[in-house]
């Protein structure tokens, strides 16, 4: 969607290279089936991992015989017969966990020996975690505490399981007393002694926390999709107030800020500069520049706007070192005029779009991360021209898509979330993140703009097309990061792509905000 002037110019919906025309790659039918069924996309995602930890120490204690140690005996007792009381002792000894690793959930684990389980089986605490099992006797046996869980075992079972998780909380050494309710029979166990697989155990779960995601020297994330936004488009709101704005309704910050500047405008701005490095929240930069604005590509790459461009790299350098995405000229296909001659075919965008990037880095700008920014409609890409506006691998960083699907059932353009991203012109082809795949598969992809719309004298459910974003983003890996153009009243004035045209659209959009693909550092 265009900041830049007025008047529409179609939803900038991706389309597909038609078969055929110079943008063909050529992809057979099965390579571009198997491309589009590749691997989830990689994020940060806590890892769940289980260890059984046996007993170091186990025994039981006989009332009636306090002097009598069992560490070595192959059973452990627990219940009351023939006036005698015995009740089990055990001792863990819970090791380190991996880096930054919790324990979520705790399970003793006791083996029968074959004899039925009489009554309740109850698991105590045990202060002390000195004892050893070779002297343990009644007579010395420590105090034992509060019960922490009890389990009436089915009929005919042959271990039971307690759930120790509000004790076992951390690693250490721990005590606990098995006792039974049994007031004529017993039930026995197994012990350390039986066999290491019928020993007690103690089943730990633990969760790790993901690896941070970050961002490298072109801001591509280690794991994860950035996440942005442009807002407040076509409104008299300032554009850094609409983003606070937007962030507060969405749930999540835009870590990713989307601007639009053309000609001498020099950027960032100061209220560009601050939200950017707002240290609560801070913002990456994408940044439009319609570098040819009142002249031609081909008198831009000819070097007759040079100064236009050294004004730019002199601000840079001394005021704003961070680094950003610079997009020149956003969405060119709407503006190629194919005639020779006329200084904006795609030849001349490509050698415009080269000439700047060159200039900048020659003048000591290297905080610009270079996007070529396409706006994918499907008339375009079938164009015999749409391939020559790559400007090259050399001076591209990042290829960025600029998207949209209408929700209204019918709608020109209605479809989901993978139809923004692949739709195919009459007559076949292949999509956008197919071509972009296959041609340029060392290049991150970026979904510069996106959005869901409806006319606004017709709602319709845009809810049931953000709950396709997740799903599809996860199955394509290359894009890793994403903006969405949120705005009231498009340029035409006719159609609505905010995320909270109604509650449904609002809830479904701050779900997929809140997912942890998004949770990228980025400062």
């Amino acid at each position: 969607m265009r900041q830049y002037r007025v008047g529409f110019i179609g939803a900038a919906m991706i389309g597909s290279l038609a078969a055929g025309t110079a943008g063909a790659t050529g992809a057979t039918a099965a390579t571009t089936n198997a491309a589009t069924t590749r691997a989830a996309a990689t994020y940060a995602a806590p890892t769940t991992s289980q260890t059984r930890v046996i007993a170091g120490h186990d025994a039981y204690i006989s009332s009636t015989r306090r002097t009598y140690n069992t560490g070595q005996v192959d059973k452990l007792v627990a219940g009351r017969s023939a006036g005698e009381t015995r009740k089990t002792y055990l001792r863990f000894n819970v090791g380190a966990l991996p880096a930054g690793a919790k324990i979520t959930k705790a399970e003793l684990k006791l083996v029968t020996d074959g004899h039925a389980i009489p009554g309740t089986v109850t698991v105590s605490k045990v202060a002390s975690t000195t004892w050893s099992e070779k002297t343990l006797t009644a007579s010395n046996a420590p105090a034992i505490g509060a019960a922490v869980a009890s389990v009436k075992p089915a009929a005919g079972a042959t271990s039971v399981t307690l759930d120790l998780s509000k004790v076992v909380t951390r690693p250490g050494v721990y005590s606990f007393a098995v006792a039974s309710s049994a007031t004529n029979d017993v039930a026995r166990f197994r012990s350390t002694e039986s066999s290491t697989a019928s020993a007690p155990g103690l089943k730990i779960t633990t969760v790790t926390p993901p690896a941070e995601c970050a961002v490298d020297a072109k801001l591509v994330p280690s794991c994860g999709v950035l996440w942005g936004a442009a807002a407040g488009g076509f409104t008299a709101t300032p554009r850094d107030q609409a983003i606070q704005e937007w962030e507060a309704t969405s749930g999540r910050t835009a870590t990713i800020w989307h601007q639009y500047h053309r000609g001498d405008e020099l950027f960032p701005t100061k209220a560009e500069i601050a939200m950017a490095r707002d240290p609560e929240k801070p913002r990456i930069l994408l940044i439009n520049w319609k570098v040819a604005e009142g002249t031609t590509w081909a008198k831009v790459a000819a070097g007759q706007q040079n100064a236009r461009i050294d004004r730019l790299a002199a601000h840079l350098l001394a005021d704003y070192t961070e680094k950003f995405f610079l997009a020149p000229h956003h969405e060119p296909e709407n503006d190629v005029i194919p005639t020779a001659g006329s200084g904006m075919t795609a030849k001349d965008y490509s050698a415009m779009y080269r000439h700047v990037v060159k200039r900048l880095q020659a003048k000591g700008v290297t905080n610009a991360v270079n996007v070529v920014a396409y706006m994918g409609n499907e008339k375009w890409m079938a164009q015999p021209w749409w391939n020559d506006l790559y400007p090259g691998d050399d001076v591209v960083d990042w290829i960025g898509l600029d998207s949209y699907v209408n929700a209204q059932p019918g709608g020109y353009h209605h479809g989901d979330f993978a139809a923004l991203l692949d739709r195919a012109p009459t007559g076949g082809g292949t999509g956008f993140y197919e071509w972009a795949t296959t041609r340029h598969p060392n290049e991150p992809l970026m979904i510069a703009e996106w959005g869901v719309y409806h006319s606004l004298t017709r709602p319709a459910d845009k809810a049931a097309v953000f709950n396709t974003v997740l799903p599809e983003l996860k199955k394509r890996p290359a894009i890793k990061a994403m903006v969405y153009f949120d705005t009231p009243r498009d340029d035409q004035g006719d159609r609505d792509i905010s995320i909270n045209s109604s509650p449904a659209a609002l809830t479904a959009f701050r779900a997929v905000a809140a997912d942890p693909i998004f949770n990228v550092k980025v400062r």
